[in-house]
């Protein structure tokens, strides 16, 4: 094993300064008032939002909470990898992976991290405990940056070896939405030697022979339409990242209101109300790490990288994962997912589960929902993977 150094957060005094006071000093008369959230932030909530950051919210309290779990840094591959580790109660705990995507971080999970690995805590089972092991992807938050561009295939390697040969895990689980679904595909598909099943809650890859029924091709159409007012900021971060980023390193305004419309947008509110599935505080936290860290600029990177890593495609065969695949579907997942049959063909889907609420950010918005499914899915596996992990 490779050693890992412990790690707390602890955010600079004159950075956080600084981004009180570029937010005090935002130009708000200059902004035009336009109605809702209809073409981006509503400035009416971001408003609110910014007169609570100044006047209310508490970064040290929120990186207190997060360093009430263990952390670390290892080297993987000329990278610093930040990585939470709760080791899991009793003797059979089972290592999980846990990706998170973009705009979160690793601060995502934090309501599922201890009923993961202390079930018994929760009404729940100790057979049922994990080792939980959830890294800040490269590029991200407190992790190391890699040295140009890097997408979800290399990111998955780079988690491979984390497991393997920093950690010493022979066999693990993955888990993961946005890019975490991307990263735990990969995982699947060319790790399985150690990774021996995973969990998504998105479906971001295609198959290279298209839709084939009629109810996948009326999917396909739907699809697009519903890509095309989501379009621009993925497009731009896979061309031209580095001059977005030139303003989101001088305006946490600016900042908090790229990621809050992805958070309001794709998220399963009531009424249109983000609070119904964010708080402030959540959403402030989420979006400090991005600003004290100065990753807003290497975390957008992750589109650039999957572009040139070709895509969306495992294999232009159509070989697919054929490790144990649980699909977890949200209603409210801004990526619709495609009719089981379409599916099949990409995972050796064992596990799908049609969820009755929640969206794109499960484990924040329905952390039970989603820890029951991991759980439940992991039963199905643990056994073959403990004898995997004995041998």
């Amino acid at each position: 094993m490779i050693d890992s150094a412990p790690f707390k957060i602890k955010a600079d005094d004159i950075e956080i300064r600084r981004i009180r006071d570029k937010v005090m000093g935002f130009p708000w008369r200059d902004m035009p008032d336009v109605e809702g959230w209809s073409q981006g932030t509503s400035k009416t909530y971001l408003e609110e939002l910014c007169d609570y950051w100044v006047e209310e919210y508490d970064w040290r309290t929120h990186e207190a909470a997060l360093n009430r779990f263990d952390q670390f840094v290892t080297p993987v591959d000329d990278i610093d990898i930040h990585y939470l580790h709760e080791r899991g109660s009793g003797d059979k705990a089972v290592p999980l992976l846990l990706s998170h995507g973009w705009p979160g971080s690793f601060a995502e999970f934090s309501k599922i991290v201890e009923p993961l690995a202390h079930p018994e805590r929760f009404g729940g089972d100790v057979a049922d405990a994990f080792d939980v092991i959830a890294p800040s992807l490269p590029g991200f938050g407190f992790s190391g940056r890699p040295a140009r561009p890097i997408g979800p295939r290399k990111m998955a390697d780079l988690f491979n070896r984390l497991m393997t040969e920093n950690l010493g895990y022979a066999a693990y689980l993955a888990q993961g939405g946005d890019w975490g679904g991307a990263i735990s595909s990969w995982l699947g598909f060319e790790h399985s030697a150690a990774c021996k099943a995973i969990h998504i809650n998105i479906l971001t890859m295609r198959h290279p022979d298209g839709p084939q029924t009629d109810r996948e091709h009326a999917w396909a159409e739907q699809f697009d339409r519903d890509q095309i007012l989501q379009d621009g900021y993925r497009t731009q971060q896979a061309t031209r990242p580095q001059t977005l980023g030139y303003a989101m390193m001088d305006s946490p305004v600016g900042t908090a209101a790229w990621v809050i419309e992805k958070f309001h947008a794709w998220s399963d509110l009531r009424n249109d109300d983000i609070e119904s599935a964010h708080s402030k505080d959540s959403l402030l936290t989420n979006i400090m790490i991005y600003l004290i860290t100065g990753t807003f600029i290497t975390a957008s990177w992750i589109y650039y990288g999957r572009r040139e890593e070709g895509g969306r495609i495992f294999s232009p065969q159509g070989h697919r994962v054929e490790v144990p695949t649980a699909a977890a579907l949200f209603p409210s997942e801004m990526l619709a997912w495609p009719p089981r049959t379409y599916v099949e063909r990409l995972y050796n889907v064992t596990h799908w589960s049609e969820m009755p609420r929640g969206g794109h950010f499960a484990a924040m918005e329905v952390p039970e929902l989603l820890v029951d499914d991991i759980v439940s899915f992991a039963r199905t596996v643990r056994g073959k993977l403990i004898q995997s992990m004995e041998n």
